[in-house]
């Protein structure tokens, strides 16, 4: 024991103090590292139970909310639904009553048709029956112009036609003279021909015997030489002698058709002489008679002419009557096509009308006049005889649609209240479209609104607005000025503090 004593009672040096003391500073730090690690770890693990309690505290002020929610929309829901279904059955008894409306505007409509089809129907067989009596007046004056006019023709056409027949006999005569005149000349140009004929037979039958004999004579020397020439020329040529003899058959055929032709042809050409000295002679003596027939004919075509003239005029004026008459009917036609469209067209108008009448305007169709009973009066005595007659037929023909103009006058001053009335309306709309513009920005929050003065915007206990400058003091008598409350909307103040 005593050396242990003695051994911790020796002294350190300097160099092992300061190791010590380096010693005891490690861990001096190590220790306060661990105490800051624990400390950090049981933060974190206090932080992480907070955060999980405020998450499940938050759930659980959520699901109350939405439940407490739920309760007020179920409410509002149920309201909705029986206003809706009270709405609903004012809607159905509403229609119950337009249908029930609708179905007596149909049978009126109905009858309101037939009765009109039925005066429709008059009306157009009687201006059917006034166009029948109308086109039986034309086609009677017609009919008496036709006759008329036939008549003219009629005799016209027999003076032409026994004026023809005595001209037609006229030239009859004649033409049976000119006839024996020329049958007797033909004769006798008969009888000089067939002598002169005989004399030229006779003659040429001497010429032909005298040139038949010379010819003979000729041809019997021009045989015999031939017949040499024929030797030698056989001798010569044997193998053209077949086409030869063809040849010469072919030339005595054609020198005997040529004597015939001219013998033909000079017959001919002294007849022709004779004849042309005949046909002078008579040709004069029928240019004379011709001159005189032209003439005639002449004066007769000048009176065809007049004549064709005026049954072309008299066609043309017949013509142009019918055309007229034509053109009339057509026009008479498309006119009253015009005012059976107008009228099938007013009609289809006043049944669309008429489904937009109210039950008022089905009673009463027709307002009560707005003049006093002795305006009335005094109307009715003014005498028409003072205006011209013109005017007085214009009101007479328009005295009927004094109805129409009622009727007319009504639905314009109907117009006019109804423009009257929405334009009033629009105003309202546009200033309850305001109201409510204003209630929403000052319920929502969005750049337009925090960039405007809004009273219920408020923010750490201030507002937007401008501070209001110390009010004076109240003297006694004065009124005191209405008390200004700051409203915040809960929900806004629920999510900002949830």
């Amino acid at each position: 024991m005593s050396k242990k004593g003695k051994k911790a009672k020796v002294p350190l040096s300097d160099e092992e103090q300061l190791l010590l003391f380096q010693q005891k500073l490690l861990a001096e730090e190590e220790m306060a590292k661990k105490k800051e690690r624990l400390l950090n770890q049981f933060l974190k693990d206090k932080l992480a139970k907070e955060e999980h309690n405020s998450a499940l505290n938050l759930n659980k002020i959520n699901t109350q909310w939405r439940t407490v929610l739920r309760e007020v929309k179920t409410r509002e829901l149920h309201k909705d639904i029986e206003i809706l279904s009270q709405t609903f059955e004012r809607v159905v008894d509403c229609k119950d009553s337009v249908i029930k409306s609708l179905a007596k505007d149909l049978s009126e409509a109905e009858e309101q048709h037939a009765h009109a089809l039925r005066s429709h129907l008059h009306s157009i067989d009687q201006l059917l029956a006034l166009q029948r009596c109308r086109l039986n007046l034309l086609e009677e004056n017609y009919n008496m112009e036709l006759e008329a006019l036939t008549k003219e023709f009629e005799t016209e056409r027999k003076k032409i036609i026994d004026q023809h027949e005595k001209e037609i006999h006229y030239l009859q005569d004649v033409f049976m003279a000119m006839e024996q005149n020329y049958i007797d000349s033909e004769y006798e140009s008969k009888l000089e021909f067939q002598s002169m004929w005989d004399d030229l037979k006779n003659k040429n039958l001497e010429e032909k015997h005298f040139l038949r004999l010379q010819l003979e004579n000729i041809v019997e020397d021009l045989w015999r030489r031939f017949q040499d020439a024929l030797k030698n020329y056989t001798d010569a040529t044997e193998d053209r002698k077949i086409a030869f003899e063809t040849l010469k058959v072919k030339d005595e055929k054609s020198s005997k058709e040529i004597e015939a032709q001219m013998k033909k042809i000079q017959k001919l050409q002294d007849s022709i002489i004779i004849l042309k000295g005949k046909i002078l002679v008579h040709s004069r003596e029928s240019e004379e008679q011709n001159q005189d027939i032209r003439e005639d004919k002449e004066l007769v075509l000048v009176q065809l002419r007049k004549l064709k003239a005026q049954r072309t005029q008299a066609r043309g004026i017949a013509q142009e009557n019918l055309v007229k008459l034509t053109l009339e009917s057509s026009a008479t036609l498309k006119a009253l096509r015009e005012i059976v469209d107008k009228g099938e067209k007013i009609l289809k108008l006043a049944e669309i009308c008429r489904k937009f009448e109210t039950e008022e305007e089905k009673v009463l169709p027709f307002y009560s006049s707005v003049l006093t009973p002795k305006e009335q009066e005094e109307i009715e005595t003014v005498d028409l005889e003072e205006f011209n007659e013109e005017l007085g037929k214009v009101i007479m023909d328009y005295k009927g649609m004094e109805n129409f103009w009622k009727r007319y006058n009504k639905v314009k001053l109907e117009q006019l209240s109804l423009r009257h009335r929405r334009a009033q309306l629009l105003e309202i709309n546009e200033k309850l479209r305001e109201m409510l513009r204003q209630y929403l920005d000052g319920i929502s929050v969005s750049d337009e609104v925090l960039s405007q003065l809004n009273p219920l915007f408020i923010v750490n206990h201030r507002s937007n607005l401008p501070q209001l400058l110390p009010m004076p003091t109240a003297q006694p008598g004065d009124k005191k000025p209405p008390a200004t409350y700051n409203i915040i909307e809960a929900a806004h103040v629920v999510s900002h503090t949830l």
